[in-house]
C-alpha cells in the first residue's frame, strides 16, 4: 500500500502513466490498477522509474481483462520490452497476485 502523500510525491510520474495509458487506450480500471501498482512500488531512483511505470501499466491492463503486448507498452512508454518484462511479474507478486505462468 502507499501513503497519501505519495501521489502528490510522484505526480510527474503519474502523469506519464496516464499520457501511456491514453495512448494506448486502456480504459480506466485497467488504468487505476496501474496507478496503484506503480504508487505501491515507487522506486527509489528517478532512472527505474520510467521502467515501474511502463511494468506497471502492463501488469494493471493485464488484471483489469484490458491486456496490451509488452512491446506495445514499451513503445508508448519509450522504454525497452526488455524493461518491462524484467519487472510486471514483481509487481504483480508484490501486490498480492499470483502471476500468470504462460
Amino acid at each position: 500500500m502507499y501513503r497519501a502523500g505519495d501521489e502528490f510525491d510522484q505526480q510527474r510520474w503519474l502523469d506519464d502513466l496516464d499520457s501511456v495509458a491514453g495512448e494506448l487506450e486502456l480504459d480506466a480500471e485497467a488504468k487505476t490498477t496501474a496507478k496503484d501498482l506503480f504508487l505501491s512500488a515507487t522506486p527509489g531512483e528517478e532512472r527505474s522509474k520510467p521502467a515501474v511505470v511502463a511494468a506497471s501499466v502492463y501488469a494493471g491492463a493485464l488484471i483489469a481483462g484490458d491486456q496490451r503486448s509488452q512491446t506495445a507498452v514499451a513503445e508508448a512508454a519509450d522504454v525497452s520490452r526488455l524493461a518491462i518484462q524484467q519487472r510486471w511479474k514483481e509487481l504483480l507478486e508484490e501486490a498480492g497476485f499470483d502471476a500468470p505462468t504462460w
